[in-house]
């Protein structure tokens, strides 16, 4: 299985991801889990194990849902999705980085990030997976964790849109400096990513690139119950 969904990913069109990721700051990827690996996550959901915590989104007010934070050692197919998405988003974020007349500051091995990580007492993963019954949603915010955090995360949609559930949408709001914010409505089917920024990215301007800060949440569910799965590539605090 894991085999398979590193040759996926390897064998996506990356040049036109890059294109996507600087032109519009995110990008939606075709199926990159098949159907019986979706179920094996929804159903991964309810076991006790693999995870390290539970978090009720009513309770701490970021929503209406559940989700669970995986715990280590992760399960081998959360970390070939981790190893298998990080060196090109690495190449992005260091690309980024440069846009914005920065030191590029991402090695191009998730281990040796993850090091960095360690350093900065950042130990406890932070790949997940969420849960959203009728009603549920998420507030826009961001995933940072700590200081140091990874400038791209990747959500799976793990369930049919429109036949497991409707609504839930993925939301993207980008807030531009002495301007309205700008959203982005992102719907995708079962199996498919979307990949977005974790806290900011460059846009191009006038006179050159400047900082846009992007939050990201989920809009109300309808019907049904949607499962999504979230690939973030630092760990927490």
């Amino acid at each position: 299985m894991t085999s398979n969904i590193q040759t996926r990913i390897n064998n996506l069109d990356w040049g036109s991801i890059h294109n996507e990721l600087d032109e519009h700051g995110f990008a939606i990827l075709p199926p990159i889990l098949t159907k019986d690996e979706c179920e094996f996550f929804i159903k991964l959901y309810n076991e006790k194990e693999p995870y390290r915590t539970t978090i009720n989104m009513s309770r701490y007010r970021f929503g209406n849902g559940e989700y669970k934070y995986f715990a280590y050692p992760l399960p081998q197919i959360i970390e070939v999705l981790r190893e298998s998405f990080y060196p090109e988003l690495a190449n992005a974020a260091n690309r980024w980085s440069e846009y914005l007349k920065k030191p590029a500051e991402f090695p191009l091995k998730h281990q040796e990030f993850l090091e960095k990580c360690e350093r900065h007492e950042q130990l406890r993963p932070t790949p997940l997976i969420l849960k959203y019954e009728k009603g549920g949603f998420n507030c826009l915010h961001q995933d940072l964790y700590g200081d140091v955090f990874f400038p791209f995360q990747v959500v799976v949609v793990l369930n049919q849109r429109d036949k497991d559930y409707t609504g839930g949408e993925s939301l993207l709001v980008e807030q531009i400096p002495r301007a309205q914010s700008r959203g982005h409505v992102v719907t995708l089917e079962q199996g498919c990513a979307l990949i977005f920024p974790t806290n900011n990215r460059p846009f191009l301007g006038k006179n050159g690139y400047y900082k846009t800060t992007v939050r990201h949440g989920v809009s109300t569910v309808t019907s049904g119950e949607r499962y999504g799965l979230g690939i973030i590539f630092h760990d927490s605090k």
